[in-house]
């Protein structure tokens, strides 16, 4: 006979426990201190079991009865409630466990095979600066998308762009976390939309027809301004190398025999090593600097610390001085050597973005297109070194 809720309450307590029955496996157990219980009887694999449903009366008879359905239906599938329910406890508590630090260096450590080292510390130290003191410590469930915008908005005032990037960041973190089973969302999904747009845009750079005017100016300046510096601008214009791979440059990568600086893949991009034929003015000025820095470890060391390279934002700084702040960067040299190879010497778009050290878009291409053209971007690099001189002696 089915309980009633009267019946449950007038249920008094005797020297040992005893148990009144719902139906179905259900009954309520009273124990000698007046305690009451849900439980509930069921067989699987041919053993009888008990699992404990709850303590009335804070679960009614009708959330009894609906336990007790919802367990059956599990039975039917084979599944253990017993053993589901220590699973769940376990998984609950290591999510308590697992916060959102431990995750992310979880995460971290998995990548750091495929990154630079230099990567991996820009990475390791905007998490510790910008994302662990707001959320390191909460569980990862507990994260909700607007704790999760509430601290990329404090980013934002001062970085617009970094709070996108750390948002992409965070975004890996909890993807991983879904993909191993432990999160169930990504808090960060869709947030851009209450983040500020921002416009994107090139890097600033002078166009081909302002160039004379520009080359004049840089060698009118190498008297207010540090000759290594001088000398750091007049190579990221003939071999247009990025900022960084010019200023990390050792002198073990400098051939002077062979006409050519081979860039070690782990200072590059795309992790591929990169060849830059030397034209005989971008040798004549690695042998000046061999002449002042030829003891160092780097051809341009830092003017504080010889043990270190000099700051990429040395260059950025003389340009400023120049009159060309937010007309060129250093990042400019490689536009704008694209545009004269490809408008003044009118050589093919793919042996000088070769020489840019792109590499092919399509997954395809990379695996097909093994072409270096070494030989025809020899004779580009002395071309355009020589088509410099040729606008600076004119302008002279």
């Amino acid at each position: 006979m089915a309980l009633s809720h009267l019946a449950c309450q007038a249920a008094k307590p005797k020297n040992k426990p005893y148990k009144i029955t719902d139906g179905e496996g259900l009954y309520l157990e009273v124990t000698p201190h007046g305690t009451k219980f849900w439980r509930l009887k069921y067989r699987l694999h041919g053993k009888e079991r008990r699992i404990s449903i709850g303590a009335y009366p804070a679960v009614s008879i009708a959330e009894a009865r609906k336990a007790k359905e919802e367990i059956k239906k599990e039975l039917k599938l084979g599944i253990d409630p017993v053993l589901k329910r220590v699973q769940v406890t376990q998984t609950q508590a290591l999510n308590q466990q697992l916060n959102f630090k431990t995750m992310a260096l979880e995460w971290y450590h998995k990548q750091l095979p495929l990154w630079k080292s230099s990567h991996a510390e820009i990475i390791k130290h905007r998490l510790e600066k910008y994302i662990f003191p707001s959320l390191g410590n909460f569980p990862l469930a507990d994260i909700k998308p607007l704790m999760m915008l509430s601290c990329l908005q404090k980013i934002e005032k001062t970085a617009p762009e970094l709070s996108r990037r750390m948002k992409a960041l965070c975004g890996h973190v909890f993807k991983y976390a879904i993909a191993t089973g432990r999160a169930e969302q990504d808090p960060t999904y869709g947030l851009e939309a209450a983040m500020k747009k921002i416009k994107r845009g090139h890097y600033a750079s002078i166009s081909v027809d302002e160039f004379p005017a520009f080359l004049a100016c840089l060698h009118e300046y190498q008297n207010q301004v540090h000759r290594q510096t001088f000398l750091a601008l007049q190579l990221l214009l003939l071999t247009f190398v990025r900022t960084c791979e010019l200023v990390e440059a050792k002198w073990e990568e400098i051939h002077f025999e062979k006409a050519m600086w081979i860039i070690p893949a782990q200072r590059m991009k795309m992790n591929l090593p990169h060849m830059v034929p030397l034209s005989r003015q971008s040798l004549a000025i690695f042998r000046e600097l061999k002449t002042l820095n030829g003891s160092r470890d780097f051809v341009f060391p830092s003017y504080y610390n010889h043990k270190t390279h000099m700051s990429k934002n040395t260059m950025l700084v003389a340009i400023k001085r120049m009159g060309y702040n937010g007309k060129m960067t250093g990042h400019g040299f490689r536009a704008l050597a694209l545009g004269i190879i490809k408008e003044k010497l009118n050589y093919a778009h793919d042996i000088a973005d070769r020489q840019l050290a792109h590499v092919p878009k399509s997954s395809v291409d990379r695996a097909y297109d093994r072409a270096q053209f070494l030989t025809q971007r020899t004779h580009m690099m002395q071309e355009y070194a020589d088509y410099i001189d040729q606008v600076l002696n004119k302008h002279d």
